[in-house]
């Protein structure tokens, strides 16, 4: 037989103290808040709250912001499962994009998770290393988790992973490059390419050389190579592969790329950075070798980074809407997963900025 000690002891033991039963009390309390317990307290009907959870922009701002201030206040978590099972979405939008080593596209995911974080949506993001069988794989997972939408990069890939995409039915966004298959947010990477050259043309330079990405697997790339290629031939002149290095997408690529050329007995006297870290990477190699830019050496970049105006000198470059592009991609994919018409390609404009690595060349 127990003493009443004892007996307190094991009461002690196996009953929450009062500042537990008070946190347990709380938790449970939280648990099991209800939509309908949300609605009262935001004075709106039930459905108003499902919409706030699955459709939020079906409802004017005033009114999702007192049911999100209600749900906050109540502690009020939905289910995501039945969520997704009563609206039919998962709320989450994947992006797969080249590499997520690069300014370039990191800007673009940060508009997008944004964009889409306004109208309640997760960005799941995934990258391939330029492999076309990594972009297939990262297809298949992303929809294997219920992804409402995707955004790719470019409009190049393997048959497989098209005819994934098409058989899925998914709402489909393309970026930088379109297929005329599937809605895309592009630009004119001819016309960046043609922009950089005509520039230098323009200042004198007839021996230009430039740096690109690997160009298999790469559209933006090759179209940008071309649209330089087209500025020099007509004027007269022209671009031959030996003036032409694929390099990886680094700094250090633009460096490598770089000191390839100028180590050429016929160096040129203006480079072409297929995106601006290759330019930075041609300043940092040229300052290396006890050049000046732009006296020895005229520098032109694509994308215009923001590092690019911050860099000695401030880099010359093709101005590329980076944010705008993952912007509007998430704006479209809300649109698509809500059945709203949209416009089947969005082509953004390109423009030259010029600053100080590039400067007018007078032959010897």
């Amino acid at each position: 037989m127990l003493s009443a000690e004892g007996s307190a002891c094991c009461r002690e033991r196996d009953e929450p103290r009062s500042n537990e039963r008070t946190f347990i009390n709380t938790v449970v309390s939280a648990v099991r808040v209800k939509l309908s317990d949300v609605a009262r307290d935001a004075g709106v009907s039930a459905a108003t709250v499902s919409r706030a959870i699955a459709q939020p922009e079906l409802l004017s701002p005033e009114t999702l912001a007192r049911v999100r201030a209600s749900a906050q206040r109540l502690g009020y978590l939905p289910d995501g499962a039945a969520r997704a099972l009563a609206s039919g979405r998962s709320m989450t939008i994947g992006a797969i994009v080249p590499t997520l080593d690069s300014a370039i596209f990191a800007r673009a995911l940060q508009a997008m998770q944004a964009t889409l974080a306004q109208s309640g949506y997760l960005l799941l993001v995934a990258s391939h290393e330029a492999s076309p069988a990594a972009e297939t794989q990262a297809v298949r997972a992303l929809l294997g988790r219920g992804v409402d939408g995707l955004m790719l990069v470019g409009a190049e890939r393997a048959p497989e992973t098209t005819a994934l995409l098409r058989s899925s039915g998914l709402p489909v966004v393309l970026t930088w490059c379109g297929d005329g298959h599937f809605t895309a947010v592009t630009i004119d990477n001819a016309m960046a390419g043609r922009l950089a050259a005509q520039h230098l043309i323009g200042l004198g330079h007839s021996r230009i050389g430039m740096i690109v990405g690997h160009l298999q697997f790469n559209d933006r790339q090759r179209a940008r190579l071309a649209g330089a290629r087209t500025a020099l031939a007509e004027a007269g002149l022209s671009l031959p592969d030996t003036l032409v290095i694929e390099q990886a997408l680094t700094l250090a690529g633009g460096r490598a790329g770089c000191a390839m050329l100028l180590d050429r007995d016929d160096r040129p006297t203006a480079l072409i950075g297929g995106i601006d870290v290759f330019a930075i990477g041609c300043l940092e190699e040229a300052h290396a070798r006890g050049m000046t830019v732009p006296d020895d050496l005229s520098v032109v970049g694509i994308d215009n980074l923001d590092m690019s105006a911050h860099v000695s000198p401030g880099l010359t470059t093709v101005h590329v809407p980076t944010g705008r592009i993952g912007n509007l991609a998430a704006q479209t994919l809300i649109e698509l997963v809500a059945r709203r018409p949209v416009e089947r390609e969005m082509r953004l404009p390109v423009e030259l900025v010029v600053r100080r690595s590039s400067q007018a060349h007078i032959a010897p």
